[in-house]
């Protein structure tokens, strides 16, 4: 792997969260396989393009792009080692030549200048230490004129599924950071204002920040889908040192919280993103 200076997101993604997140790769994707056609959409990803897609997780996305520019490539970079060594191999399984996946940190990972067409992101952007320099370091990626288009979290409130979850595990609706709301984290690009800024700071132009809500699959039931949420590291991170009855309870409240979003297509829950798209100058 090459250097990194988010050492805490580095230890999460390559300890227990990341393994869990690569032992259940179909579960991860069905949670935010519906902002694949918007982002895609706004990507424009064309058949010659080259595509670098941050923060790829087990790969989904990175194989999206790779099929729309298939006379091109794509490249997928994680932080999490289990994730890019799960990607790699669906990959592989699925016979997909045009990919490949690398193990980085996207703030300061060596990309070779202008070598990409589009970057792209799933929700995976908000995590950086320095999220200016990061950004900045994308820019370079980019060959003047390229583009980069994202999705990340508008505010807990407006997420449906997170006040659920968590509700259900804390037995109280959980709370901003009010101390720092712009720390490295799932929240830390809500406010457009702070999007406006970071990406034209970075270099960036002709930014648009556009509402998007979207239907999160996070089970075929609300048992299985409970099951899988208390397999998190944050809901493990909480329970830690519980007893049974306590983690029975917990199961309990979290099972009853997700039966009013059963459907037969599975426990269905809204999200709310912003949907950024950019270019390089």
């Amino acid at each position: 792997m090459h250097a990194t200076v988010n050492a805490q997101q580095a230890e999460a993604w390559n300890g227990y969260e990341g393994q869990y997140w690569a032992d259940h790769p179909e579960h991860w994707d069905a949670v935010a396989g519906g902002l694949n056609a918007p982002l895609f959409a706004a990507a424009t990803v064309t058949a010659q393009e080259r595509v670098l897609d941050i923060a790829c997780g087990n790969g989904q996305t990175t194989r999206v792009a790779a099929g729309l520019a298939s006379g091109g490539h794509a490249l997928g970079i994680d932080l999490s080692g289990p994730m890019v060594r799960r990607a790699r191999a669906i990959a592989d399984a699925e016979g997909t030549g045009n990919v490949r996946f690398e193990q980085g940190d996207a703030q300061v990972y060596p990309f070779p200048r202008g070598e990409f067409d589009v970057a792209v992101s799933r929700g995976g952007l908000t995590f950086f230490a320095d999220p200016f320099a990061a950004f900045a370091n994308i820019g370079s990626a980019l060959r003047p004129g390229g583009r980069i288009a994202f999705v990340c979290l508008q505010e807990i409130a407006k997420q449906e599924w997170f006040t659920v979850l968590r509700s259900a595990v804390l037995g109280r609706v959980p709370e901003t950071n009010a101390a720092d709301p712009y720390a490295p984290g799932m929240f830390s690009l809500t406010d457009p204002d702070r999007i406006h800024s970071v990406l034209t700071r970075a270099g960036f132009a002709q930014l648009t920040v556009t509402p998007l809500e979207v239907p999160m699959v996070f089970g075929p039931d609300a048992a299985r889908a409970a099951d899988t949420h208390l397999g998190t590291g944050p809901v493990r991170f909480h329970l830690k040192g519980a007893d049974e009855p306590t983690e029975a309870r917990v199961r309990e409240a979290v099972t009853a919280a997700l039966r009013p979003f059963e459907r037969p297509d599975g426990v269905r829950m809204r999200g709310a993103y912003w949907l950024v798209s950019a270019v390089r100058p």
